[in-house]
């Protein structure tokens, strides 16, 4: 039997958090991560990033790694660029927890670590433009969750009236970008 196989990827903005589809729709217009790398047979994204978001996304071809990534409780950190400028009322809200939707319920996230990132974050251009100071001022936040619904940190910024602009996840536990551009894969030895 291989050794498991695990790679780092910087997912760029756009593109869909899993191999393909069979959907012959969805094939000619979005991305997906097979046209990013030529990646083993039985390869797999560990958790998600929507087509959105950008960032720090582990692959394996070992399920059982996966399963335990995913339930383990690891530290995920994102970079939000926000619509506005939260005081820290709100962001004490994001820090204990707020009431977002999930699943067709609401649903109260467990605490978090939040706080302003002073100098800013110096990511590549992203293909796709946003919205600039001209129309107020925008926040750029850490927010490290240890727990990972859909779309979530999303959801949770909307909840305190400061919409999420741009998403970038930095770090799940001990893996970051470090110096990885969009579209870089780099080998990693599934150590987390």
């Amino acid at each position: 039997m291989s050794q498991p196989k695990h790679y780092l990827l910087f997912k760029p903005y756009g593109v869909i958090s899993q191999l393909g589809s069979n959907d012959l729709h969805q094939t000619r217009k979005k991305k997906f991560l097979a046209e990013l790398y030529d990646w083993p047979s039985g390869s797999m994204p560990i958790g998600r990033l929507d087509e959105k978001s950008e960032g720090l996304l582990l692959m394996t071809t070992d399920g059982k790694l996966s399963d335990l990534i995913n339930r383990s409780g690891i530290e995920k950190e994102y970079y939000a660029l926000v619509d506005g400028d939260p005081n820290e009322y709100e962001l004490d809200q994001l820090r204990a927890g707020i009431k977002i939707g999930f699943d067709g319920k609401k649903y109260i996230t467990k605490p978090c670590t939040v706080k302003r990132i002073e100098q800013l974050p110096n990511f590549p251009e992203r293909g796709k433009k946003i919205r600039d100071a001209r129309h107020g001022p925008t926040t750029w936040l850490s927010i490290i969750i240890k727990e990972g619904k859909f779309r979530q940190v999303r959801k949770m910024t909307s909840a305190i009236n400061c919409p999420t602009l741009r998403l970038v996840r930095v770090r799940v536990g001990n893996l970051n970008l470090s110096t990885m551009q969009p579209g870089d894969v780099l080998d990693w030895d599934g150590a987390i």
